[in-house]
């Protein structure tokens, strides 16, 4: 087995025909770092050009949680940290979007933000009874990004749109229903499932079929139609206007959801979508998020997002503009014009 130079909280490492990356901060729910993220692209990098590598997995060491996100306490703090973090992550994501050698990711347990970022770019994505994934970013003043933008806007209906403006939480079954996981596992057969991909590589697909089961119900699918018909305007007013005069019980829970969240993040997140559905190019998404989190890591509702929920924990934010309205055509052009300190371009 050889191993390569590693940050502390990441392992990564080959083992003939087989590479590995597993994630390991768990005090953290191994939250993404700058280092981390440079630590697997360099990885990656070096693997990809290796022809004897057929198969690489992505997973957790220990601990509960495959990733919590990204850490982002740092960057609140410190707006001038934000490109080199946002950059580096960027990157990661794009390279195991196009990675040409087959990767496994293990979306077992909280996959959240920047996990969602590192587990649904890979070929085949394995959910368990334990998954619970979802796209909060709306709740801390930022958006869908680490590629939401791709995942979301091509869900089916308004699904889409619903996740990025509530981060409602998806579990294993959900997630294989709309298809950000490609099989569903029960958690105490990983073990085993591994051994298995470790011992074939190249039988990976039919290895990953024989250990699927069956997943139980999408309970999400039961408000399809709710969602396509609340949800169906890329207008973040109009969407709170149907919600309010639809009336139901579930409407109205999904304006207490919303009540709290960044009005400047959802309208993002709305138009983030719309832009994201006509490009062709996952760079191109990653370019245009780049931007974007540039622009917004320097507007207050990110620190205050972050203050109120991880830092503070007072759960109270008080957002900048503090209502939909403020939020003007003007400033989401500002948001999404390129940044200043030059464009982002893949690894």
């Amino acid at each position: 087995m050889s191993e390569l130079p590693v940050h502390a909280d990441v392992i990564c490492e080959a083992d003939g025909a087989v590479a590995r990356i597993r994630l390991n901060r768990p005090k953290a729910l191994h939250a993404l770092t700058t280092a981390m993220c440079r630590t697997m692209l360099d990885a990656l990098v070096g693997w990809q050009a290796d022809e004897a590598i057929r198969l690489i997995l992505l997973d957790h060491a220990q601990g509960r949680g495959f990733c919590a996100g990204g850490d982002v306490r740092a960057i609140a703090a410190d707006p001038s940290l934000g490109p080199d973090f946002f950059g580096t992550e960027y990157r990661l994501n794009h390279r195991l979007f196009t990675s040409m050698t087959p990767i496994v990711s293990f979306l077992d347990g909280v996959t959240m933000g920047g996990g969602v970022g590192i587990g649904l770019p890979c070929r085949w994505r394995v959910a368990t009874e334990r998954t619970v994934l979802a796209m909060p970013e709306t709740t801390i003043g930022l958006f869908p990004d680490v590629g939401g933008g791709w995942y979301l806007s091509r869900l089916p209906g308004r699904i889409g749109q619903y996740l990025a403006l509530t981060g409602t939480r998806l579990d294993g079954a959900e997630c294989f229903a709309l298809g950000l996981a490609t099989h569903y596992v029960p958690s105490d057969n990983l073990d085993d499932l591994k051994l298995r991909l470790a011992a074939q590589p190249d039988r990976a697909e039919a290895i990953l079929e024989e250990f699927s089961a069956p997943a139980p119900d999408a309970a999400i699918l039961g408000q399809r139609e709710a969602i396509d018909r609340l949800f169906a305007s890329d207008n973040y007013e109009e969407i709170l206007a149907a919600l309010d005069a639809d009336g139901s019980d579930w409407a109205k829970a999904q304006l207490a959801t919303l009540a709290p969240k960044s009005p400047q993040s959802c309208k993002v997140s709305l138009e983030l979508l719309r832009r994201s559905a006509g490009l062709g190019d996952f760079a191109d998404e990653m370019a245009m998020e780049y931007g974007l989190a540039v622009h917004v890591c320097a507007r207050p509702d990110f620190a205050e997002g972050v203050r109120a929920l991880l830092v503070d924990k007072d759960n109270s934010p008080r957002w900048d503009p503090p209502t939909p309205a403020g939020v003007t055509p003007a400033l989401l052009d500002a948001l999404f014009a390129p940044p200043e300190g030059g464009q982002w371009a893949p690894a």
